[in-house]
């Protein structure tokens, strides 16, 4: 009984570290699907910060030119 006992902890305790290890593996793979959609969040970030920039210059541009044509536009 008690050898069974034994075989069974074994393999429970095999069980256990084989789990452990695709745990850790598929860890490691989240943290890098992370660590890639942060980059892709920043780089996001970044174009849509120049983009706003183009479109207030713009708007600035299309302003001045209706201003110049004597027209005024409330914003």
């Amino acid at each position: 009984m008690l050898e069974t006992s034994l075989s069974q902890l074994e393999q429970l305790v095999g069980d256990l570290v084989q789990k452990n290890l695709e745990l850790t593996e598929r860890n490691a793979h989240l943290d890098g699907a992370l660590a890639q959609a942060k980059d892709e969040n920043e780089s996001l970030q970044l174009s849509l910060m120049e983009q706003e920039e183009k479109h207030g210059a713009t708007a600035a541009r299309i302003q001045a030119l209706v201003e110049r044509a004597g027209g005024t536009v409330n914003a």
